[in-house]
Order: structure tokens, then C-alpha cells, then sequence
């Protein structure tokens, strides 16, 4: 049989833990064949089990980046020796391990090597910035032995191989697959008086953005006229804790807190219309969830949103520097003047691509 091994050692939340997930569930199926031998690397083998996948748990490598960088470069090095043949490996997270094998192949997950932290960066949370630093160092060290690079979107795969200098060719995009969650279509509203933002609160999701916005829209046209919700309560960290400080008294701003999938689609079938001044991302879940209500987006005026709202019917751009600009935007839509919104341009992604685990794992394994 030949071996696949994926090495996913640092990955226990969130949509890297979803990934990795969806990758040792296809591979559960194929290991089925009789013709491949599964090896997973991860750091506890209880967030991501599936049958006929053989396990090797690392959880000392999340103590440090030192710990995470001798597994890297050293253990697993030995280990593709005590395997070897192995002929495909498939590292789940940015980094390039050293390793003998026949194949070798790299989940290019974070986009912050292209991220320019500012001052709140090092204000609420300087990993970020020593994140965004390191994973410019972390990406390059063997990059280039592989043969397959994979990104989630186009804009990933032309600024990497400007970076590293690597040829597009080597690249896959590999969008993430949609989840199967019927929205409930609503009927056509003529103005638009909720506006909702979720995501983490993190530094780089631009919160404040859409806070100023607000409370310079309540200032012009008055208190309930419209609301604002985000998936912050203000207790999660520094960050969360200067917004809902400064911010609270803001009688049209609402801090909910975390929200469930099922309390998430519930929030995106009321509402009206989705805010996202996202930095920086790799993809933008929440973006292509609620693009299926077929209602109004406001949109950072980056690459990562014209891709992943490729053909939203409904869709307006604004600068995530500026709350005037984005204030601007929720005014219009308050008072139903809809012509700012148009429809997104379908992307067109030259070869390869892939969509859904079979056609990647097709590209890696022929």
C-alpha cells in the first residue's frame, strides 16, 4: 500500500481543526480501498478521529514555537525515515516539515503573511504582529521542495508566488466547500435597518471600523433608526474589552457574544444586511454563508471579499480604513437607496483547481 501521512500537529480549533477534519474523513473513505496506509501527525487524536486512519499524537509541540519548530525540522524528519516509502506527504499547516518522501505537499492556511499589523495590533495582542512576522520566516524554510501548494483563494496564489518566487503551476486553489444549511429566503425588504458582523475578536477583524461607523451614524440620524450586532460580549479579551468600553453606550450597537451555528443562521435570516471590515483573511466564512440569503453585503474593499462574493447578487464596497466611508454606505441603505449594490463578477480561477477533498486528493495522489 502507499502511504499518505499528514502532519497537522498544531491544529485544535476553530476552521483549521474543520479542516483537517474534512481531510481525515476523505481520507478515512479512501484508506477503505486497500490501496493506501493513513498516517495522521496531530497533537491529540480525540479532536479529529476517524476509522482507518493510523494516529501519532505530538502534544508537547503547541508549548512553544521552538517545541513546534524541532518537530518541524527534526522529529519529523526521523519519523519519514522509519516510514519510508512514503508517497504522498501533506503538511496541513503552512509550514514545510523536513522529510523524505516521494510526494510533498503544503495547506498554505494563513494569509498574515501578508498582514500590515498597526498599533493596536501591539496595543491588545503583539502576537499578532510576531505572528504575522514569523509566518513569512515559517513559509519559506523548504518551501520550494514541494509539489503541490494549496490556497483557498487566487489572490493567495498570485501574492505566495510573488513572495517565494515559486511558479503558479505549483499552486491549487482549493476553495473550502459550502455547508449544506438551506437559508430561509426572506421577502424584499425596502430599506435596510440591521446590520450584523461576525467573527472573532481579534485585532486584524477590524471591529472598531464598524463601531466608529455606528456611532457616527446614530449621531446624524438618531437613535432607533437602525441596530448593529456583533458576535463580541466584551469579556473575551483586551481587545473585546476596550470596544464594548468605548463603545457600549452606543444605544445602536449590541454586543451579543459568541454566537452558535444555529443561533448564527438564525441572526443571518433576520437581518438585513452583513457587515465585514475584515483586514485580512483567507477566506471569509461568513461571507459566502449569508451570500445564499441573496441579501445585502457592505464589504472590505479587498481581495479576499471580491473572491469569496464572486456572483453575490447584492454587494457594495467600502474602504476598512475609513468609518465615514462605511457610515456613508449604512445611511443610504437605511433611507432604501439600493443602487450602490451591485453584483459581484464571477472569478475566474485559471487551473489547477480544486473543489470538494476528491479533486484535491485526485491532483496530490495522480
Amino acid at each position: 500500500m502507499k502511504k499518505i501521512v499528514v502532519s497537522a500537529v498544531n491544529l485544535r480549533k476553530g476552521g483549521t481543526l474543520t479542516i483537517l477534519k474534512n481531510c481525515l474523513n476523505y481520507l478515512s473513505g479512501l484508506s477503505k480501498s486497500g490501496e493506501f496506509q493513513v498516517i495522521a501527525l496531530v497533537h491529540n487524536k480525540e479532536l479529529a478521529f476517524y476509522e482507518g486512519i493510523e494516529y501519532i499524537e505530538f502534544p508537547w509541540t503547541t508549548k512553544s514555537w521552538l517545541h513546534r519548530l524541532w518537530c518541524e525540522y527534526v522529529t519529523m524528519h526521523r519519523i519519514s525515515k522509519d516510514l519510508s516509502p512514503v508517497y504522498l506527504w501533506f503538511s496541513l499547516h503552512d509550514t514545510t516539515p523536513r522529510v523524505v518522501a516521494e510526494r510533498r505537499a503544503v495547506y498554505c492556511q494563513t494569509s498574515f503573511p501578508f498582514y500590515r499589523w498597526g498599533i493596536n495590533d501591539l496595543r491588545f495582542d503583539y502576537k499578532i504582529a510576531l505572528f504575522s512576522m514569523f509566518t513569512r520566516f515559517a513559509y519559506r524554510m523548504n518551501i520550494k521542495q514541494n509539489n503541490f501548494l494549496v490556497v483557498q483563494q487566487n489572490w493567495l496564489r498570485e501574492g505566495f508566488s510573488d513572495m517565494f518566487g515559486i511558479d503558479k503551476s505549483k499552486f491549487i486553489v482549493a476553495p473550502p466547500e459550502a455547508e449544506a444549511q438551506p437559508p430561509e429566503i426572506t421577502s424584499e425588504k425596502n430599506s435596510c435597518r440591521s446590520f450584523f458582523y461576525a467573527s472573532t475578536p481579534d485585532t486584524h477583524k477590524n471591529f472598531e471600523l464598524l463601531c466608529r461607523a455606528t456611532e457616527l451614524l446614530e449621531r446624524e440620524i438618531g437613535k432607533n433608526k437602525f441596530s448593529v450586532t456583533i458576535t463580541i460580549s466584551g469579556k473575551e479579551n483586551k481587545y473585546a474589552s476596550w470596544l464594548y468600553k468605548k463603545w457600549s453606550d452606543v444605544d445602536s450597537l449590541h454586543f451579543s457574544g459568541f454566537m452558535t451555528k444555529e443561533k448564527l443562521y438564525e441572526e443571518y435570516n433576520k437581518t438585513d444586511c452583513l457587515v465585514f471590515p475584515s483586514k485580512i483573511e483567507t477566506w471569509g466564512l461568513p461571507i459566502s454563508e449569508f451570500s445564499a440569503f441573496g441579501k445585502p453585503m457592505l464589504l472590505a474593499d479587498l481581495p479576499y471579499s471580491y473572491e469569496t462574493a464572486s456572483n453575490s447578487p447584492k454587494v457594495a464596497f467600502f474602504d476598512p480604513r475609513s468609518p465615514i466611508d462605511l457610515k456613508e454606505k449604512m445611511r443610504r441603505l437605511i433611507n432604501g437607496d439600493f443602487s450602490l449594490l451591485k453584483k459581484v463578477a464571477a472569478c475566474e480561477i485559471e487551473t489547477p483547481v480544486a473543489i470538494g477533498w476528491e479533486q484535491l486528493f485526485d491532483i496530490l495522489l495522480n
